[in-house]
């Protein structure tokens, strides 16, 4: 009886070892093994911000999402000056920067549509805010309201890029359809169609210092694209 009791207790003790083994290798699968990357508790790192354009919505934009292979983005003219940039600047990617300039571009032309420069005012360099606004006063003059509606951007890609002591340059093409209407202030329609889009060829070029805190891009020059 004795000697059955002895060899109860010795593979109960054999169990128990098993049960403790298993869940240690079950910890460690789980918990993996510190590679000196995790975080350690205490003040949460911060993240850096990315050079960026103004969103066109409160929601932000998540970093490292992108909608267009890197090689569908630029001229190759513009490669070096896109190497210059992400060297100065390891925030900076070029398709991350196309979408916010594809942002930018349908937020301005509906500011300056709508004669509310105010808007987009923050985004724009004081000579292109002059020149919208002569524009937007001589519509004015001449009793036309444009009711234009962007349908859609075709195409935007990086046609050129400089950085030049710190400021750095980039030209966007943008193809894109523009439903185009004229009104006179009664509302008639003197020009144009809703329902007829029009091909346009823009090339516009944002700056930034990217020894600056704020990460914005400014538009500084417009111009129609061969």
């Amino acid at each position: 009886m004795l000697r059955q009791r002895k060899v109860f207790v010795v593979v109960e003790t054999i169990l128990f070892a098993m049960v403790a083994v298993f869940l240690g290798l079950r910890l460690f699968a789980i918990l993996g093994k510190r590679t000196g990357h995790e975080q350690t508790l205490g003040k949460p790192a911060e993240e850096p911000v990315s050079p960026s354009f103004p969103a066109p919505t409160s929601e932000p934009r998540e970093a490292g999402r992108t909608s267009a292979p890197l090689g569908e983005s630029f001229d190759v003219g513009a490669a070096t000056g896109l190497r210059a940039i992400s060297a100065a600047d390891s925030r900076f990617h070029p398709v991350e920067f196309l979408e916010g300039a594809k942002a930018a571009y349908g937020m301005i032309l509906d500011g300056f549509w709508k004669g509310d420069m105010a808007a987009v005012a923050p985004y724009v360099s004081a000579d292109v805010h002059q020149s919208f606004t002569d524009a937007i006063n001589a519509r004015a003059e001449a009793g036309e309201v444009l009711d234009n509606r962007l349908v859609r951007i075709d195409r935007a890609i990086i046609s050129s890029a400089s950085l030049n002591g710190g400021v750095a340059q980039i030209s966007v093409r943008f193809d894109a359809d523009i439903a185009a209407v004229t009104r006179d202030t009664s509302g008639t329609v003197i020009a144009g169609s809703l329902t007829d889009a029009i091909e346009t060829h823009d090339q516009w070029t944002f700056e930034r210092d990217i020894r600056a805190s704020d990460p914005n891009w400014i538009l500084v020059d417009t111009d129609e694209a061969a």
